[in-house]
């Protein structure tokens, strides 16, 4: 694979030559608007009074952003008023739109051992939700102990994320909890609320609400902040040209990694017969095959067709520029997303925007964790840049990310089966990507541990070729239901690629 991996070097200097130079428009039209110059829409009926920082969240934004709000206190033990509250949260309140919502916290290595419930209400009927939990055990997906995006300074701990389609309004409590308490359904009985075992909760805890911004805009200008206004305008005019032709560079660079398999800029790369990928996969192994593997059949299957980055809308400027790799790929750890399975397949697009910029804005990834995404209809996407074709290094399953791919079935399937469709799709991308690395999906493999809780630092360990996240890290990932299907996806593979 080390001729594919430099051949679209030159291509990507050829084809940021061939994008435009123009900043989009859309970068310099869909600033947030002051609250001097918007008129707020009216409140739905039986929304709350709001406060003056109600008001200000909940002005007109641009598309594609961030709101992060800290927690407030709920609940403190009148005997000693000074201890950290074990229930923080914000009450119900009017907010700019959004469509994911998760929590954040200052150090990624604390644990939020308790409950993390959230309400919200549908924009255009002001329906109220009633409370969802959000998953709190999210710190096995993350990028290996002593590597540079882990130790960036950047990263923070942070739920799973839960999927809520378009929002306005929002409610959240976080209740501690020690590990052995018993809860009931609604989480909040006067017992939870006063264990003297509880632990206290992270420092820093943030609810972030994820706009993903419109499918046609979604590549352009990244909106946190208003820009200054009077005599900062010809800076920032500057300064919006220079990042418009950053991300022109980084979407060349995003698209030019796939050219061995697509035409530039194309937003999905096409499935391709048995014949095809054979074909292909001389192609990009050559110079690396034996005499004897040439004349041997190749154990590979059909590549399915993968929408691209582009196809999903990827905003380039949020990720770190340039590419990381690992050595090969000896393994497929299979996940969930945990986001709730309340989607439906046309706005996968974006829930995926919405995960990459919970991710890389709100968990500070230098870009999104997982190597592939696949919806409950089957559909392939394209997850962290740097070529599907490619051993990518992830921030999938901590403690092994080397050496293997991550891909994430987008839902939540601890007691929901996932999708015939989904499990297919599963097979299919394993059957062609391990294919590619002359690795067999039923097989087994060993991985060296950067460290994990369930398998020390150095161990070396032995796993299925397609695993689940849990066979790597205590956890509950990629669900029960999942997991159980995962033997089947091992079979189909193997017989897609003619074993």
């Amino acid at each position: 694979m080390r001729g594919f991996l430099a051949s679209s070097i030159g291509v990507t200097c050829a084809a940021a030559l061939a994008l435009p130079l123009t900043p989009p428009a859309f970068a310099a039209t869909a600033r947030p608007v002051p609250a001097a110059e918007a008129a707020r829409p009216a409140p739905h009926a039986g929304t709350p009074a709001t406060t003056p920082s109600d008001r200000r969240a909940a002005e007109p934004s641009a598309a594609g952003s961030t709101q992060s709000l800290p927690l407030e206190p709920l609940t403190r033990d009148r005997a000693t008023p000074s201890a950290p509250a074990t229930e923080q949260g914000l009450p119900r309140r009017a907010v700019r739109h959004f469509s994911l919502v998760g929590v954040v916290w200052d150090d990624p290595d604390a644990e939020l051992h308790g409950r993390v419930q959230v309400r919200t209400r549908t924009a255009g009927t002001g329906t109220w939700s009633g409370w969802q939990d959000v998953e709190t055990h999210n710190a096995d997906h993350a990028a290996d102990p002593d590597t540079p995006e882990r130790a960036s300074g950047r990263v923070r701990g942070a739920t799973a994320p839960l999927w809520v389609g378009d929002s306005d309004g929002v409610e959240l409590r976080v209740l501690s909890e020690s590990d052995d308490s018993a809860t009931d359904s609604a989480g909040h009985t006067s017992g939870t609320r006063n264990l003297p075992a509880a632990p206290p909760l992270p420092s820093g805890l943030r609810l972030e609400l994820v706009d993903p911004g419109e499918d046609d805009a979604a590549s352009s200008g990244d909106e946190e902040e208003p820009r200054a206004a009077g005599g900062a305008n010809a800076e920032n005019s500057a300064l919006t040209e220079n990042s418009a032709l950053t991300e022109t560079s980084a979407v060349a660079e995003a698209s030019a990694v796939n050219a061995d398999l697509a035409p530039f800029g194309a937003t999905e790369i096409a499935a391709l017969s048995r014949t095809e990928t054979e074909q292909e996969y001389l192609a990009l192994n050559a110079g690396e095959l034996t005499e004897r593997q040439l004349q041997a059949k190749p154990y590979v299957g059909p590549r399915p067709g993968i929408v691209t980055r582009r196809g999903w809308g990827a905003n380039e400027g949020l990720r770190e520029s340039g590419f990381r790799y690992t050595k090969k790929v000896k393994a497929a750890f299979v996940h969930h997303t945990a986001s709730g399975n309340n989607y439906r397949c046309s706005q996968v697009p974006s829930l995926i925007r919405s995960i990459y910029r919970y991710h890389v804005k709100s968990m500070g990834w230098r870009d999104i964790g997982y190597n592939f995404l696949i919806d409950k209809c089957g559909k392939i996407y394209e997850g962290r840049a740097g070529g599907v074709a490619k051993p990518v290094l992830g921030a999938h399953t901590l403690g092994f990310n080397s050496n293997s791919m991550g891909i994430a079935v987008l839902g939540s399937y601890g007691a929901t089966k996932p999708s015939k469709s989904a499990v297919k799709a599963v097979a299919r991308l394993t059957a062609w990507k391990l294919g590619l690395y002359r690795v067999n999906p039923k097989g087994k493999t060993y991985l060296k541990s950067a460290g994990s809780n369930l398998h020390r630092k150095g161990k070396k360990v032995r796993l299925n070729v397609i695993s689940g996240h849990r066979d790597g890290f205590k956890t509950e990932c990629p669900g029960r239901k999942l997991y159980g299907k995962l033997g089947s996806a091992r079979s189909k593979a193997a017989r897609y690629q003619g074993r």
